[in-house]
Order: structure tokens, then sequence, then C-alpha cells
């Protein structure tokens, strides 16, 4: 069986969130597919996460451990583990790789306030800002995203312009965006103003990270073809390594399916 860790802090006011089980009910139409929430406070342990298919980092910041998110997105890149990380999730993932891969420790996201949420103090003219308030919120948006040709998020959308939703209000710093692509992230999908909304990194067996939220497309009953990916990713990774998620994380609690039927 294949096996997702949704992590998160599960929230009914995150419309994200509400849509999960609608989204799951749609995949085991065709995928032998469980889910488990797991809270950010819990995924600071890698253990936590290690024995499943799949990792998603949803939205819903700020997250109540930083940290947490963060060790999300490392353990699905270091462990080849099939990720997927929408709007706080791809915010998160950044921080990771800047702090992990980049030589970037201090790198920090502006909506943790200016005492430095990852344990360093922070930096007063802003240098360390990573993650940054955009000039314009994108909470309650749809706008057009262009993708890079050959780019995984192009292969599973089949073309190369969509139009997502958001609900969003902060995104990657432009001074640090040359850090990031010199180290190997590959920004794959850019508004009509030319500001990145998708990151993957290549030679990862899925690693996909979108400002927008692939969950709000439609009434959930059809899951966006990016979620779609990601679980083939989590299936292929299951088979081959017979990969089970385990519940014993404190905190840990089962995805109930939808009442809708």
């Amino acid at each position: 069986m294949m096996t997702i860790a949704l992590v998160g802090d599960r929230s009914p006011s995150v419309r994200a969130h509400a849509r999960i089980p609608l989204i799951l009910d749609a995949l085991r139409e065709h995928t032998d597919v469980d889910a488990y929430w797991i809270p950010t406070p819990a995924a600071e342990d890698p253990a936590a996460l290690r024995d499943f298919s799949g990792i998603w980092l949803l939205p819903g910041s700020p997250y109540a451990s930083e940290a947490g998110a963060v060790t999300a997105a490392r353990t699905a890149r270091t462990e080849g583990i099939p990720f997927l990380g929408t709007c706080a999730g791809f915010q998160h993932a950044m921080l990771d790789f800047a702090r992990d891969v980049c030589g970037f420790p201090t790198a920090r996201h502006a909506e943790y306030g200016t005492d430095g949420a990852n344990g360093t103090a922070a930096a007063t003219d802003g240098a360390d800002e990573l993650i940054v308030e955009l000039a314009c919120s994108l909470a309650g948006h749809e706008a057009a995203v262009d993708l890079a040709p050959g780019s995984l998020v192009e292969r599973l959308l089949g073309t190369s312009r969509t139009v997502e939703r958001y609900h969003c209000g902060y995104g990657v710093s432009a001074k640090h965006l040359a850090l990031l692509s010199e180290h190997g992230m590959r920004f794959t999908g850019h508004d009509e103003s030319g500001e990145v909304r998708v990151a993957e990194l290549p030679g990862h067996p899925f690693f996909l990270a979108t400002l927008f939220q692939p969950e709000l497309a439609g009434d959930g009953t059809d899951p966006h073809p990016l979620i779609r990916g990601f679980a083939a990713a989590g299936a292929k990774r299951a088979a081959a390594a017979g990969a089970r998620g385990t519940a014993a994380a404190a905190g840990v609690r089962r995805a109930e399916p939808s009442a809708r039927r």
C-alpha cells in the first residue's frame, strides 16, 4: 500500500486542508493509498517520516513548528521520498535547500518575525530573508503560470501555460534566486511578470514545489494533475520498496474519508 504523510497543522480554517478527504477519496478510486496527518512538531523527528511512500507539505503557515516543516522537506529531499510542497510547503522547501545545500544557514522566513525563528539572530537589514512578503498578495487570486519546456510540471500538466489558484502572501526573494539555482534548484514556473511560482529538483524521484495551491482546483473530486503525479510517484516507491507508513509518531492521525459519496 502507498502511504502519504500529510505534514501540516490541520485546521478547518485552511481551505486546502478541507479538500484533502475529497482528494484522497478520488485517488483511492485508482490507487491503494492511505494517508496520515503529521503535525509539524511531530515532523521534527525524521524517523516519523521515513517509512512513508510520499511526503506532502501542506499550506497553513505560520506552522506550529518551522523546524518540523523544514525537516519534512529535507527528509524527502535527502532520502529520495516523493515530495509535494504547496504554498507554505514551497516556501519551507526553499528554506531547507538554502540552509542545507547552499551554505546559507541563517536563511529565514519573514512571516516568523525578526527574532530568528531558525535559532539564529536575524540580520537587521533583512539580508537573511529568503522568503519575503509579496508586493501584491496572491490570497484568493487566480493567475497564469508559464512552464519551462521539458520540466516535470510541464510534463504532468501537458501544457506550457496553466491558470492556478493561490492563497499566499509570501515568496522567494529575488536577490537569492541565483544562489538556489547555482546549487541545483530549478525554477520551472513563472507568472506573467517573471516571478517564481514552481520549483523542482532534477534527479530526484519526484520533488515538486508550487506557490499555488493545486488542492483548490475544481471541487476536489478530480485531483489536480500534479497531485496525481505525486501519488503515482509514491505508488512506484511503495511497489519497489514495500514502503509502508506508520502511525507510531506522537500526534499522527489517519486522514478520514470524506462524507461525500
